[in-house]
């Protein structure tokens, strides 16, 4: 088939695309949020760029949307309505920002596009009302164990970790640095020393870093920190528990029940997962057996096979 989708989260396609289809990405010049394309990515030759324009005169047979200004926009650029001229099926990929529990989706009123959460606990959260619901949980091609862990030192990352605070745990970096130095990966890290307050040393801001550097880099590090409160489940953990990584993650979200105990610790206690950060810091053989049992899980509960069936399977019920 051939299916269109924007691209909206750059790792959650790097998955979605390794399945069996043509997948149309739509591209613009100046880029941004509605022209991004393949940007650059080592995707496979089956994920072609598309102008605007061109759209309406392509035989798409699936829309994959992820923002609900996408449905007046696919429909306006294809001259059809998404779920009623074209099937269609709508990815949250985020947990709601308003008044949780009572959140209701954007999509909760109609019946023409299912929604497709991400985790279970997305689908808990949100009020999705009487649309059709499922839950494909997150897949990711296997980078293959590659965890060392000889430095001495905690791996998080967080994109736009000033912007986003309290959400992402950015104020429990100084807590968790006093545990053990951290080094920081992801977007927009700029000033975030001064804003936490903590130097240079003991937060290290790496920067945002190709995906197979990332793996590299990450797997040499002892442990894998999760600091997200309220966030949907971050690929970058399930990445580093395939690296092979020991994981030490607040017990919040779908990452409470992601990390099974043998992988590392989970808690909402902070005091109680600074402890273990040391733990893992001071005993190379523990971190190793943990970051074992990390990979065995991510490979039996969130492998690339799994996930791509999954798709297939909803798109051949969308097609029916």
């Amino acid at each position: 088939m051939k299916v269109l989708a924007w691209h909206v989260h750059g790792s959650w396609m790097d998955a979605f695309v390794r399945g069996r289809h043509t997948y149309v990405l739509p591209v613009r010049p100046e880029g941004g949020p509605w022209g991004l394309g393949r940007a650059d990515r080592p995707w496979p030759d089956n994920v072609v760029e598309a102008d605007e324009a061109e759209l309406a005169d392509s035989e798409l047979d699936l829309v994959v949307l992820q923002r609900p200004e996408e449905i007046e926009r696919a429909e306006r650029l294809l001259g059809r309505r998404p779920g009623r001229d074209v099937p269609a099926v709508f990815v949250e990929h985020n947990t709601p920002l308003g008044g949780v529990p009572d959140t209701r989706h954007p999509l909760a009123d109609q019946s023409e596009i299912p929604i497709v959460h991400v985790t279970h606990f997305n689908q808990l959260i949100w009020d999705s009302g009487q649309a059709p619901v499922m839950v494909i949980p997150h897949g990711v091609p296997d980078p293959g164990e590659q965890y060392t862990g000889a430095t001495e030192r905690a791996a998080v990352v967080i994109n736009e970790p000033r912007r986003r605070g309290r959400r992402t745990g950015t104020d429990l970096l100084p807590a968790f640095c006093r545990a053990a130095p951290v080094d920081l990966f992801g977007m927009g890290l700029a000033g975030i020393n001064e804003h936490t307050g903590v130097d240079g040393e003991r937060l290290r801001p790496i920067g945002d870093l190709p995906l197979a550097d990332l793996h590299r880099e990450l797997a040499t590090r002892r442990l894998y920190l999760h600091t997200a409160r309220w966030t949907s489940l971050g690929l970058s953990l399930i990445e580093a528990m395939h690296l092979g990584m020991p994981v030490v993650a607040l017990a919040t979200t779908e990452a409470a029940v992601t990390v099974p105990k043998e992988a590392g610790f989970v808690a909402t206690d902070v005091g109680a997962l600074t402890t273990a950060i040391r733990q893992l810091i001071d005993d190379p053989g523990l971190a190793r057996a943990a970051g074992k049992a990390a990979r065995e899980h991510a490979l039996a509960h969130h492998g690339l096979e799994a996930f791509l069936h999954n798709w297939d399977t909803l798109f051949g019920r969308l097609m029916a």
